[in-house]
């Protein structure tokens, strides 16, 4: 250990001591990284009791590290009137050159310089460096012993701290400058090479654990009467690659942290900034100021034009290129501009953290929610969410102070979600970027009669994919609901033409009367909310008086088998009506999920037990005076969504769409839910093995970025339409018919979920997705006592919870108590009354999906409806 002690007078001969202490060892600290794990594991707590900011430039050597030195002696040499000390906190990720370029010991050393030549008599300040993991090769250089050879990274440990000492100090207001290097390299070259020639790659997932335990350095202090402030340096610039490779605008985009841009001042440097500033904002950052060094081209203009003055630029004074000037006199000069910043950005931190608490109330005062009572919300429960990062919400709490923490996407927001957690930084940006391609190319263009490029891809990708072998024809739309209805006028036309209904398209468009056209439907499906959609589905409580009053329920909803699994065993329960004397055991129970998809039961007893009863259904419907005609089937294939994930017999809707076939009655295939991989397969079609003549799709289409549907049909179809009279048409449409940015979206969309290289839960050459939750624990689950059934297929996880009276049904608030619990457990869900569910993406990994399904089992243990 090195101990230097240096004594120092002014006039009024009080005393500031300097005492070095620099001590060298290897331990372990708060580098230890967690084990690997084939899905990320959740992000720590990001704090908010102060501000954090990261420092970004959009180069290298624009100044970062002056920036980061000059707001730590703002901070620590002036502090806050309202605080008794100041705590700053500076982390630097990511180093390389090292030792002999140390970021963090630079400012370390300028501050104590600063420190010492801004003393005053109250002054007391400590001030450390630690560096936690480098390379050998930088381990051999600071210890000068060593294996230089490539390999994983050492834990250091390298530590120096520095004491300035004035009166206060043994009064405990001493404030303190704690400065960090996670992990370093000795060749001064971009981390993504260093971790390449030295070894020691670091994973996204590690830093960013890493990162977030440093960031709750301070954090019990923050808000009190320390004054804490943190900042974050990346290296290089703004895309410049991490260790892993990663963008570091993508790396560390799932904190999200406000940013400081660094921009240029020198010739070119404002191109590089503005591109630097979109990337930033792209991504989905918040930049609150950007600094530049004056190089006498007056470069601040131009930016805050381009800016429109909607963030600050503030100018440095040139920085001396002499390599023996210590910088004193020009952190002097520079005192001002790093006092307004600091002021800026704690003015932005404080707006922040009030938005946050003002949210609520607000929302509760304006916002009418759907689907949601809200005399059952108090703002005390209105999850306030940040932003989005893959499958999980940045979400705002309180808790003694506030926070922001990761939760699960449970309900993949209504049904729309698909980026995983370790795609998310490609696919989420990739996304945004193409949809901002589209709208600056397109804006919106008018698309009957004419074709732009997103529009056709877009509809040839949904011809091959979920309408191959059978649709020739794509129809787009704006959402689900509206998908179904034209896919019903699509329907009805065709039968009218079908059946000699319709034979002149004058005369049909006139007001002459014609026989009541109605469909064939299930009972507990649902098929969107607009009037005509709801009358196509059972009475329910969607279609009651107090929610539609003109609803009548224009068809014969059958009720259906429904197959589930209860006590680890398959089972499957017949409605009323369907002959079951005759039916043996084994046509009622499975020893897998399998088997109920098999096409062997096309011959079983069951099947022609199946048809039987749909034949009596219709016949006898027929013969009921003034009930009209069945001109359209429509289903949900596999799986009911809205009417509690209910999951029929495959075997039935298979026969139904038979029937429905030697009826000449078309088929209509409702898949806004069940479509792009949701159950498994790219279409749940695929699952029936049968085809529809048209169906809808929606949600996962576009990756759950923006609105858009289509509903696709066959050649014969589409020919019901033509003719040489207009009034034949489908006159139908929507202002943003087939508008760009969705079908960009959608495009990008169905081929990243598409491409094995990105979705490593494809098998079976590309048709299915792998099984995704864990079959031990979805049979644990199953025989709990709490639970009625359980499904599981795809990407879905649903159960029942055992319930009778007012807490079973849609409006129940039975499983409300246990939902907040799994909140806590960092999973957000939504519940169809005692129905709850879980639903991850195409791309979620299986161990994702496990550890889900554990939290919701030790919450059902816990579980005490009130």
């Amino acid at each position: 250990m090195l101990l230097l002690s240096s004594l120092f007078s002014s006039s009024s001969h009080r005393r500031f001591i300097l005492r070095l202490q620099l001590h060298l060892h290897l331990r372990r600290s708060i580098s230890s990284s967690p084990p690997p794990s084939q899905s990320p594991p959740p992000l720590p707590d990001l704090p908010l009791s102060h501000p954090i900011y990261t420092i970004w430039a959009s180069n290298t050597g624009l100044g970062k590290t002056l920036v980061s030195t000059g707001l730590a002696a703002a901070t620590l040499l002036s502090p806050s009137p309202s605080s008794e000390s100041a705590k700053f906190v500076y982390i630097k990720p990511v180093q390389t050159g090292f030792p002999s370029d140390s970021d963090s010991a630079f400012v370390l050393r300028k501050f104590c310089q600063l420190a010492l030549r801004r003393r005053s008599p109250s002054f007391a300040v400590s001030a450390s460096n630690h560096v936690l993991q480098v390379s050998a090769s930088a381990s051999q250089a600071v210890l000068g012993y060593g294996s230089e050879r490539e390999g994983e990274l050492r834990d250091l440990g390298a530590y120096e701290e520095r004491r300035l000492l004035g009166e206060e100090w043994a009064g405990g207001a001493a404030s303190e400058l704690i400065c960090k290097t996670m992990y370093a390299w000795r060749e001064a070259i971009s981390p993504h090479l260093a971790a390449e020639m030295e070894g020691g790659a670091v994973p996204d997932n590690v830093l960013l654990e890493v990162l977030g335990r440093c960031l709750g350095i301070g954090s019990e202090d923050g808000g009190g009467k320390v004054d804490v402030w943190t900042v974050v340096e990346t290296a290089g610039g703004v895309a410049s690659p991490g260790p892993s490779g990663t963008l570091q605008c993508d790396l560390y985009r799932p904190f999200r942290l406000p940013a400081i841009l660094v921009g240029d001042g020198r010739l070119g440097g404002i191109s590089g900034t503005v591109s630097a500033y979109e990337s930033l904002k792209l991504r989905g950052y918040d930049v609150v100021a950007i600094v530049i060094e004056d190089h006498g081209l007056v470069n601040e203009v131009p930016l805050l034009s381009y800016l429109g003055n909607r963030l600050p630029v503030l100018v440095l004074p040139p920085v001396p290129q002499d390599p023996s000037d210590n910088l004193m006199e020009w952190f002097d000069k520079s005192e001002a501009v790093f006092s307004i910043l600091k002021e800026i950005m704690l003015s932005v931190h404080s707006e922040r953290i009030q938005r946050f608490h003002d949210m609520p109330k607000r929302a509760g005062d304006i916002f009418w929610w759907p689907f949601t009572q809200h005399k059952l919300v108090p703002k005390e429960i209105v999850t306030v969410i940040d932003s989005r990062c893959g499958e999980n919400f940045s979400v705002h709490k309180v808790c003694d102070k506030d926070f922001i923490t990761q939760q699960f996407d449970a309900c993949a927001s209504w049904w729309t979600q698909g980026p995983d957690a370790t795609l998310q930084q490609w696919f989420q940006i990739e996304l945004a970027r193409d949809v901002g391609y589209a709208a600056a190319r397109f804006g919106h263009v008018m698309f009957p009669e004419n074709v732009y490029e997103p529009a056709l891809e877009c509809a040839e990708l949904l011809l091959e994919g979920v309408g191959k072998g059978w649709a020739s024809r794509t129809f787009f739309s704006d959402n689900g609901s509206t998908a179904i209805e034209v896919a019903l006028k699509m329907a009805f036309r065709k039968f009218s033409l079908d059946h000699g209904i319709v034979l002149d398209s004058t005369e049909a468009n006139t007001t002459a009367k014609f026989p009541e056209v109605k469909v064939l439907a299930l009972k507990g499906s649902y098929h969107g909310d607009t009037l005509g959609a709801m009358e196509a589905q059972a009475p329910s409580s969607y279609t009651g008086f107090l929610q539609q009053p003109w609803y009548t329920g224009r068809g014969l909803f059958l009720d259906p088998p429904t197959t589930f699994m209860r006590d680890g065993i398959w089972k499957l329960s017949l409605p009323k009506g369907v002959q079951s004397e005759k039916l043996k055991q084994e046509d009622l129970t499975f020893q897998s999920r399998g088997e109920i998809f098999s096409k062997d039961r096309d011959c079983s007893s069951l099947a022609g037990s199946y048809s039987s009863f749909i034949s009596q259904q219709l016949s006898a419907y027929s013969g009921l005076t003034g009930f009209g005609l069945i001109g359209a089937l429509i289903i949900e294939p596999v799986v009911l969504g809205s009417g509690g994930m209910l999951m029929i017999d495959p075997l039935f809707q298979r026969v139904l769409v038979n029937e429905c076939r030697s009826r000449k009655i078309p088929v209509i295939f409702d898949e806004v839910f069940t479509g792009f991989w949701r159950l498994g397969a790219e279409s749940a079609s695929e699952l029936l093995c049968c085809q529809p003549d048209i169906a809808c799709f929606a949600k996962l289409m576009t990756g759950g970025i923006i609105p858009l549907a289509a509903t696709l049909a066959t050649d014969a179809i589409f020919n019901a339409f033509t003719g040489d009279s207009k009034l034949k048409a489908l006159l139908h449409g929507h202002s943003y018919t087939a508008h760009a940015m969705g079908c960009t979206a959608a495009t990008k969309s169905i081929k990243w979920f598409k491409d094995p290289q990105r979705n490593s839960n494809l098998v079976s050459e590309g048709r299915l997705l792998r099984e995704l939750w864990d079959a031990e624990l979805v049979c644990q689950i199953s025989l709990h006592p709490s639970v009625q059934r359980v499904v599981a297929l795809g990407t879905l996880f649903a159960l029942e919870l055992q319930a009778e009276g007012s807490n079973a049904g849609y409006g129940s608030l039975y499983a409300r108590s246990l939902l907040q619990k799994l909140r806590e457990d960092g999973v957000y869900m939504r519940p169809l009354g005692n129905v709850i569910y879980l639903m991850c993406g195409p791309c979620t990994s299986p161990e994702t999906c496990r550890q889900l399904l554990i939290k919701l089992l030790r919450r059902l243990d816990e579980f005490k409806p009130s």
